[in-house]
């Protein structure tokens, strides 16, 4: 199901499904109260949700949608930092999966790929279960046998990765620490280059701690988080500095979690803390289990609260999680560990 109102933007969403094999076009709205309407006649795999709409905006029609007939959704929105990225993020928060930017037209040099994303996207999400998940709870003694700080010591950096369903879990883990958080924050999370310097923002306005886009050659410092560039690697280089750089994507991600992940098992050892949230894929695991061969404590989000259980699930078969937790015991284990270390 397409919810647009511009008729433009429409029609080449319309356009990108159409040819696509593996899409049918289930119905197309010009409103969210017309999708409101038609969901539960035409219960789509997935939906393509406009933010910018006459009358209710996206950002509820997310809400009401999750709440009364949990679907895929994918927001489409224009890559620039202002009010409509924001809603989209929210959107987010509220249950949507990803965020895509709005396509050219045909005569634009990128649009071939572009469209190919888009479809591709379109297709991976629609297989997303989002049934309502049951609230969680402390981690079992299965999940978590650690008592903080008992066998790691002296961590002084945090490095946190997450892809599909990142968005609102980084904003839960951050938004749970405080101001005075006494380490600097390193994280990948897998989106479009044009969104990075608005989610920055976003995510800033979800936290007490001070968010921004790490730049090469930046030495971190505490109770900040420095986000990577879009379509950059970011890692931690000789003499505890920060590293962006161009180099190939890998597994098809730049910037890649296991990259970072990999530059703090190298460099950092035991100093460090990684942390592998929701999303598709294995990005993360091969990176998470060097850390913790390099002496670092790991932390995997736990099935029960993840949108996507695929980088921590790898995670997991690997044996590369020291830890798995819920969603909202990560920031207050994160809390005890640097607390307990640095007593």
């Amino acid at each position: 199901m397409v919810v647009e109102d511009s008729a433009t933007v429409r029609m080449l969403l319309c356009h990108i499904i159409d040819r696509d094999p593996r899409l049918q076009l289930a119905a197309v709205c010009v409103s969210a109260e017309e999708a409101l309407e038609s969901i539960e006649v035409v219960a789509p795999d997935i939906i393509s949700m406009d933010i910018r709409l006459p009358g209710m905006d996206g950002l509820e029609a997310t809400r009401r949608i999750m709440s009364t007939h949990p679907t895929p959704i994918v927001v489409i929105a224009d890559a620039v930092h202002d009010s409509a990225f924001s809603i989209a993020l929210n959107a987010l928060k509220a249950g949507a999966l990803t965020v895509l930017e709005k396509p050219a037209g045909p005569a634009a040099e990128a649009y071939e790929s572009a469209a190919k994303h888009i479809a591709t996207q379109f297709y991976i999400m629609s297989q997303v279960s989002v049934i309502r998940r049951r609230a969680s709870s402390p981690a079992s003694d299965d999940n978590d046998r650690t008592t903080p700080g008992a066998r790691f010591g002296g961590a002084n950096l945090v490095a946190i990765a997450a892809s599909t369903g990142g968005p609102p879990a980084l904003a839960a883990v951050l938004g749970g620490l405080p101001a005075n958080f006494p380490a600097p924050i390193l994280v990948v999370q897998h989106m479009g280059g044009p969104f990075m310097e608005g989610f920055a923002a976003w995510l800033n306005d979800q936290t007490p701690l001070s968010v921004s886009i790490a730049k090469d050659r930046e030495t971190p410092i505490a109770g900040r988080v420095y986000v990577a560039p879009g379509d950059r690697h970011l890692s931690l280089g000789p003499g505890g500095v920060l590293r962006i750089t161009a180099e190939a994507p890998m597994a098809s991600q730049r910037p890649a979690a296991n990259v970072l992940f990999q530059s703090l098992a190298r460099t950092a050892g035991a100093k460090a803390i990684g942390i592998l949230l929701t999303g598709m894929g294995e990005d993360g695991a091969r990176g998470l289990l060097e850390m913790r061969e390099a002496g670092a404590c790991t932390i995997a989000e736990d099935e029960t609260t993840a949108v996507v259980y695929g980088m921590p699930a790898a995670a997991a078969r690997m044996g590369a999680a020291t830890i798995r937790l819920p969603l909202d015991a990560i920031a207050p284990r994160l809390i005890q560990l640097i607390a307990v270390e640095r007593t």
